[in-house]
């Protein structure tokens, strides 16, 4: 199974054997993913999240940590567009118990390894609400650019959300890899 590590977390793709896993660490974590996102945490949305992993344009891979393998979150690219755009969009979350501890840095740093590797993408662009101060830090610390402001850009919880956009290219993260 691929995998890529970093001191503290490696990244998997996800299994059917990962249900229980990641419904328990999104059940818990509720409180602290609302309103931004709202992952999977019945037995039904597992089963959409498996299909759309298994999609070509998708590449989705569950955050783990490293000493006791426990399942820490997800992330994933989608949109992944080849020819001459080579984009995709990022996106990812973390369990409560396990945020503002350094390891979606690291799980993000991961993904932009690949995504700029063995995926061959020139560019990664991550929409982030802008009540999202948590994220928005993120995504600065890591050496994402801000490129503007999309109105109602992503329909999220029955409403039309403003977001801001921010982007890394290949070129700019050859110059912030963490290592």
């Amino acid at each position: 199974m691929e995998a890529q590590t970093l001191p503290r977390v490696f990244l998997r793709p996800p299994t059917p054997t990962d249900e229980a896993a990641l419904l328990h660490v999104n059940q818990a974590s509720i409180g602290h993913h609302t309103p931004w996102i709202f992952p999977p945490t019945t037995a039904e949305q597992f089963s959409a999240y498996l299909d759309r992993c298994a999609q070509a344009d998708t590449w989705s891979r569950l955050v783990c940590q490293r000493e006791d393998g426990a399942v820490m979150g997800a992330i994933t690219l989608s949109q992944i567009f080849y020819g001459p755009l080579q984009s995709a969009y990022v996106g990812y979350y973390i369990g409560a118990a396990y945020a503002r501890q350094g390891f979606m840095r690291e799980a993000i740093a991961l993904a932009l390894d690949a995504a700029f590797g063995p995926l061959q993408l020139h560019r990664i662009e991550a929409n982030i609400q802008p009540g999202n101060h948590a994220s928005r830090a993120l995504v600065q610390r890591l050496g994402f650019t801000r490129e503007g402001y999309s109105r109602r850009y992503l329909f999220i919880a029955g409403e039309w959300r403003d977001h801001e956009r921010y982007a890394m290219l290949a070129e700019d993260w050859t110059d912030h890899a963490l290592g």
